[in-house]
Parts: structure tokens; sequence; C-alpha cells
């Protein structure tokens, strides 16, 4: 019902189909005309988005597949109803479901016509309103700025190229020249197997035009790094759009690299490894391009509207101004060692934790007691984030607990959640071990309630707004230089949860902001890791070497767990011992170790709530306000 129908603003997307080259009298190319067989329509549709306060209103735009025609009277006429209706469907399928599996070809087609689709639609409404405003397209770069947020619309830059050129009559030179000085790319990971790349045959079948724009602008970045006599034939594959190496594909890194006059990494060290590592050639053909710029959240929703508790503590200790400027929350650094307020913040931090613990009773009938220790990790689930490692933890403490009862346990609820891709099987397979290993652990009267593990299911961003403020501990545990940024942790640090991570990411920025003591940090360093995997890692001794996991790997591998399919764990733990390629065992004694110094910690109450609040206090600087205000001044060339 917030949606506006904006029917007169459709644009026609084609599919498939053949290029046609045009030429004069006197035979020299003139244009091409791509000639798609398939076509569907992109119908606008409109959201009013208030800002805060309501000063501004601005619109976001998005896009419906509508079939030009609904229904194939001749073939519904013939008797064929299903199939008189299949245009309808495919057109529908643009715009139903994002981020299809793509572990077939049917899915990725699909993700690739979604993506297409997306892209040309917002351009060429882009295209069509700065001509009416402004009558030619010299000036767009001055008054549009077009971000590729990661690869997923990098199809963007050969569709401007050909909007300019074939649409609009420009040559090869002028129209990238104006491509490049328009777009802009954050890059979100460093795993090479995600940045996207297509098959050139699928790519070649489903956007003809495109495929030739792209060979073109490779042949002019790849004679143009030949010619500085500065790279060597395998940096030059490297840098080249299309990978030659087995199936030939397009990178759409690369492409949205080469079409981008700025390319941003999200934290300090993604952005300083982004130098170093996936485009690394890149950066030394265009050493000016990469520049930083740490992701944000934003307090609106992360501080005032999901912890109005805190919210009013902060209004009252230090008045509104935090509200429209959140630097101004440090001014509650001064409280951290004032007794009277560590009591209402944990009074505060105490009702978040008996809403949490009332919710989960009612969806799971779980019962948890809120002065336990509320230790979180939810996020996608992802090996390299390492929810195994937080699993084996806990597997480990559980068996700790049974053997020595006698010593001084600190109550603690371990929660899951997250979602898996549809066909990551390792993935799903962590969120299957979560939930055996709570169910066994939460039955055990031996643990004496020391010890629970909640997976909470259905993940989203209502549910974070739950957990986030509940939280004491903020999980934060990938392996090093793995993770671009991470905003969980920004989220955690700004509700007052303690954060235990790797300096990774955001992790090595929120550790100079808070300061070495209140945050807990463990585990090998980017250059560690690296080193390992280059000279030799070997995780079987490293796992024999460590009686705890050790028997939390032989419990898991064994069954104990799954007594219903003792098997089901065996090739997952089997990984561990032959790769480890995450460095979970590498980092396991030092986590298990930390865990217990969060402990001692958790003992001494005023001293966590000082920490807490100096979280708080102290991770103002990490507001999409200051994210964005950057974004626009550095790469938008937009006045702020």
């Amino acid at each position: 019902p917030w949606e506006f129908d904006r029917r007169e603003r459709s644009s026609e997307v084609g599919f498939g189909g053949s290029v046609e080259s045009i030429t004069s009298k006197d035979g020299r190319l003139e244009r091409h005309v791509w000639k798609p067989t398939e076509h569907v329509l992109a119908v606008a549709y409109d959201t009013p988005v208030a800002g805060w306060r309501a000063n501004r209103v601005n619109t976001l735009r998005l896009w419906s597949g509508m079939p030009i025609d609904p229904i194939l009277l001749d073939k519904f006429n013939a008797g064929d109803h299903i199939g008189a209706l299949a245009e309808s469907n495919k057109a529908d399928a643009l715009s139903r479901v994002l981020y299809p599996a793509d572990s077939h070809m049917a899915g990725q087609e699909l993700r690739l016509r979604q993506e297409y689709f997306f892209s040309t639609a917002s351009l060429q409404d882009i295209v069509q309103r700065h001509l009416s405003q402004y009558g030619d397209l010299q000036s767009l770069p001055d008054k549009a700025a077009i971000h590729l947020n990661d690869t997923h619309p990098a199809i963007a830059v050969p569709e401007l190229m050909r909007l300019l050129m074939d649409v609009h009559g420009m040559d090869f030179d002028q129209a990238w020249d104006i491509t490049k000085r328009t777009f802009g790319y954050t890059n979100h990971t460093l795993l090479p197997e995600a940045l996207e790349s297509w098959p050139v045959p699928l790519f070649e079948r489903l956007l003809p035009r495109h495929m030739q724009i792209v060979y073109a602008i490779n042949a002019e970045v790849l004679l143009e790094a030949r010619a500085t006599n500065k790279f060597s034939g395998e940096q030059i594959s490297r840098i080249s759009l299309i990978q030659e190496n087995g199936d030939r594909r397009v990178r759409m890194g690369n492409l949205a690299f080469v079409g981008s006059h700025s390319i941003n990494g999200v934290s300090a060290l993604h952005t300083e490894l982004m130098k170093e590592t996936v485009f690394a050639d890149l950066h030394k053909l265009y050493p000016d391009r990469i520049n930083n710029k740490t992701n944000g959240i934003t307090p609106r929703r992360w501080l005032i509207q999901c912890n109005p508790g805190l919210t009013a503590l902060a209004r009252e200790a230090i008045g509104d101004r935090f509200l429209d400027d959140i630097d101004a929350i440090k001014g509650l650094d001064a409280f951290a060692g004032d007794a009277t307020f560590r009591e209402k913040f944990a009074a505060v931090k105490r009702a978040n934790k008996s809403r949490l613990a009332n919710l989960v009773a009612d969806r799971l009938g779980i019962k948890l007691d809120p002065s336990a220790l509320f230790d979180i990790q939810v996020k996608r689930i992802h090996e390299y984030k390492r929810q195994l490692l937080n699993i084996l933890e806990a597997v480990a403490l559980y068996d700790q607990i049974r053997s020595h009862p006698e010593r001084d346990w600190m109550p603690r609820v371990k929660f899951f959640g997250g979602k898996a891709a549809p066909s990551y099987h390792n993935a799903k397979l962590i969120i299957k071990l979560a939930n055996d290993v709570a169910r066994v652990i939460n039955r055990d009267p031996a643990v004496r309630g020391l010890l629970k593990v909640v997976f909470v299911p259905n993940y989203n961003v209502s549910l974070a707004e739950v957990l986030m403020p509940a939280a004491d501990l903020s999980e934060q545990i990938s392996t090093a230089g793995m993770e671009a940024s991470g905003t969980g942790n920004m989220k955690f640090a700004l509700n007052g949860a303690l954060t235990i991570g790797t300096l990774d990411g955001a992790n090595v920025e929120i550790k100079e902001c808070v300061g070495d003591d209140n945050i807990f940090i463990f585990g090998l360093t980017t250059a560690e890791v690296a080193e390992r995997r280059n000279n030799g890692y070997n995780p079987r001794a490293v796992i024999e070497g460590s009686p705890e996991l050790s028997q939390a790997l032989a419990a898991i591998s064994s069954g104990v767990f799954s007594p219903d399919d003792p098997q089901r764990y065996r090739a997952l733990i089997d990984g561990l011992y032959n790769s480890d390629w995450f460095m979970v065992a590498a980092d396991f004694d030092t986590y298990a170790a930390t865990q217990r110094d969060v402990d001692t910690v958790w003992r001494n109450s005023p001293d966590w709530y000082a920490r807490a609040i100096r979280n708080v206090a102290r991770v103002g600087w990490f507001s999409s306000d200051r994210t964005i205000r950057q974004y626009a001044k550095e790469i938008w060339n937009v006045p702020v």
C-alpha cells in the first residue's frame, strides 16, 4: 500500500537475439543494432522514504517485471492453457525471488537475467531523466553518480556503454570516458570465488551486444596495460575481463573495477588487502582508484528504535544532542566510573535480556536465566565466519562442566542465528550441528543450567532488534583476512556488548576506538594465516596437541550429538583434520582461553559494565551518517 505505481515510467528490456552492424555507403561502420528475441517490461514503483525528523523525503524506485503480452491467445485457444502463460511467468520470475540458487544452469541464467533487468531499468530511467533536465549526456558524470554495490550490478557498465553508443550515437572513446566518470564500485569480499563471473556462452546468448562491448573494453584495458611495459603475461591474464584458464568466463569484479573511477573497500584492513590480493594487478595499473570507506550503521534503528531503555538513559545523562549527532554519544564515557549510572545501565541490559528470554520461551520453549552471560553470534552462516569454532568451544565447555563440577563456572547462554545459501551444504550442516548440540546440552541435568545453547530460527532484522540490545558478548570470530568489515560488530558495541573477535574487518578499527581493555582479541593475524597456509600447515598435529579440541571433535564425529545418524558430521570433522582452510583448529585454544578471560571479567560486574559503557560511548564514529558523508564528498562529488 505504500508503493506508487509509475507505469508511465516503464522501460522495455530485451534478452537474446542478434546484433546487426549498420554501415555507411562507403563501408564504414556507423553503429550496432541489437535485436533481442525476448522482451519484457520493467514497471516502476516508488516508495517515499522519510528522513530523520521528516525534514527530507526521498524516493526509492523499484522495478517489477511484467510481460508485454500477458497471455498468448493462439496457444490458449489451441488448448495449451499453461503454455499461454509462459511469457507472463518468465517476466514475473525476474522480480519475484532474488538470489535464486546458482548451483545449476537454470539458476545462473535467472540471476544474470535479474541483474541485467534491474540494471538496465535503472540506467534507462537515469538517462531519460537526465536528458529531460539537461538536454544532453555530456554532463552525466557531473549530475549523476551511479554506484555498484558489489558485483551484482556490474553489467551496468557495458549497458551504459550500449545506451551511449547504440541509442545516443557516441563513439567508443567518448562513451567510455563518460562511463568511467559516472560509476563508482564498492567491493564487499576478498574471496575470489565470491567475485561473480559468468560463462561466456551464457553471457553471449543472453546479452550478445554486451559481450561485444565487454570484448571492446577488454581490448582497451589490456592494450593500456601492455603499453606500460610493467606487466608480465601472467599479470595481463589476471587483469583481463575474460578468464581463460578452464571455462571462459566474464569476470564481473574486473569489469566493475575498470569501469569505475573509484573503487572502495569497507574497512581499513579490507581496503589494504584488496590492493595486495584480489585486485593487486588492477591496482598496479590504476593506483589512484582504490580508497577506503569504513562501513557504518544507522543509530536511528540500531540504538534509538531498538533500545529505547538505553536511549532514555543516555538522554538523561548527556542530553539530546546525540539523537541528531551520534558523535555526541562519547559524553557517556565520563559515566563509566559512576556506580549509580552503571547500576542503571545494568538494569536496562537486564530488561533487554528478559525481553529476549521471553521471546525464546515463547518460540522455542527454552527457559533462560537473564542473569547468565548472553553470548551471541548472529550473521550469515559461512565457514569463514566460523560458527563451527563457537560450537566446538560450546562442546568443549560442556565436557569441562561435566568433568569438573567443583569449579566456579559462570552461567552462560550461547545464541546462534543466521541463514545459509540454498546450495551451501557445509553451512546448512553447521546449522544442523548447532541445533543438535543445543538439544543434547539443554537436556543434560549434569550441566545444572550453567550452559545453554539456542539457535534462533528465521533470523532477520526484526529479530536482530531484540538480540542486539540483549547481548553481553558479541562474537566476531571470522578467520583473519576474510571478513570485509562486518556491521553486526558495530550494532552490538553500540548496544553495550563487549566484543570477542579476531583482528579482522572493522574489528581492527573498533579495537582502536574502544581501547585494548574493552575488547577481547584472540587468534592468528592476517599475515599469520597467510604464512601458515603457504608453509605447510598441519591441522592434525594441532588437533592432537589440544586435548579439549580432540575430545570435542571425537564426540561430534562419533555421533554423540546425532544418535539418529552417527555419520552425519564425519565429513565435516574430517575436513578440519585434512585441511582446516579457515583455521578453526589453529585458533581454537586461544579462543577457548580468551573465553575464560571473559568469564573472569564477567565475575566483576562493575568492571564489566564500565567496559560496556565505554563501548557505547566510543563507537559513534561507526555511523552510516559519517560513511555516507564520506561517499558523498569523496566519490559522488555531492556538496555536504
